[in-house]
């Protein structure tokens, strides 16, 4: 039952996504936010039933917590990702952030830390891949909220080609931020999250999903192919050596993911 939970949930929330585009406001807006619901039950769901209480407390504190502060810092200040605005189309708001935008980054950083873990053993190699699998999920995520009128950028300039709506300064600001807190995450939640093993599929499943799903989306569904295009360069770094890696160990039935149980004292470790 453990292992099928975090399943079922996925399953749910690909329905939900793959009706997003189907529909209009305001029951797209409604969509999005049961959506982001769903994605934040999952991913913290999965860290507390295949790491145990603390991890899931250290992804809360450092993704749902840091993902609030800093966006409230955002909004009083415009540092560091520029000067922006929400409006009410998501829901209630503290300090001018929707209470879903903090569970958005916390459902896609553990998937992020676990496809870096699952490719990386340098420290600092997964620090740094994992924040660019989260970060680059904004080369989507921001064009495609900003043109449904969720939120508005005051000043654009600069921007990548293609994507006018939104400045060049907001992708450098959530870089900045998925680095602080995936440096973070390792510490506080201890040595279950530096392995990786057959229990984490579903958030594998779950990075690939979210990274192809959006290519199509954006290519063909919501008129986006600018967004498309970046999001595709920008995930890539992750997702393609992640889908590569998965292939290539079931292909030849070589799991290395699980790690070996430790030998207790006075026990043949080879036993």
């Amino acid at each position: 039952m453990r292992r099928q939970a975090p399943w079922a949930l996925l399953a749910v929330l690909v329905l939900a996504q793959i009706c997003y585009p189907l529909t209009t406001d305001p029951t797209r807006a409604r969509l999005t936010v049961a959506t982001v619901l769903l994605g934040y039950l999952l991913a913290v769901g999965h860290a507390l039933l295949s790491r145990g209480p603390r991890t899931a407390g250290a992804l809360v504190a450092v993704a749902t917590g840091g993902g609030f502060a800093i966006e409230a810092l955002g909004v009083a200040t415009g540092f560091p990702f520029g000067s922006y605005d929400y409006s009410g189309e998501l829901g209630p708001k503290l300090a001018g952030v929707p209470l879903i935008i903090p569970l958005a980054w916390t459902w896609m950083a553990w998937p992020a830390w676990l496809a870096a873990v699952r490719l990386t053993s340098s420290r600092p190699g997964r620090i740094a891949l994992a924040a660019v699998g989260l970060a680059a999920w904004d080369l989507f995520l921001d064009p495609q909220m900003v043109a449904e009128g969720y939120w508005v950028w005051r000043d654009v300039d600069p921007a990548l080609p293609g994507l006018p709506g939104v400045p060049v300064s907001n992708y450098l600001g959530w870089l900045l931020f998925a680095v602080l807190l995936m440096s973070a995450l390792r510490p506080l939640a201890g040595p279950a999250v530096a392995v990786t093993d057959s229990r984490d599929d579903p958030m594998f499943a779950l990075y690939l999903w979210t990274y192809f799903s959006s290519v199509l989306a954006h290519a063909v569904f919501l008129d986006l192919p600018a967004s498309a295009a970046w999001g595709a360069a920008g995930m890539a770094v992750a997702a393609v050596p992640l889908a590569v890696t998965l292939v290539r160990a079931r292909r030849h039935g070589d799991d290395r993911r699980a790690p070996r149980r430790p030998a207790r004292p006075g026990v043949d470790a080879t036993a």
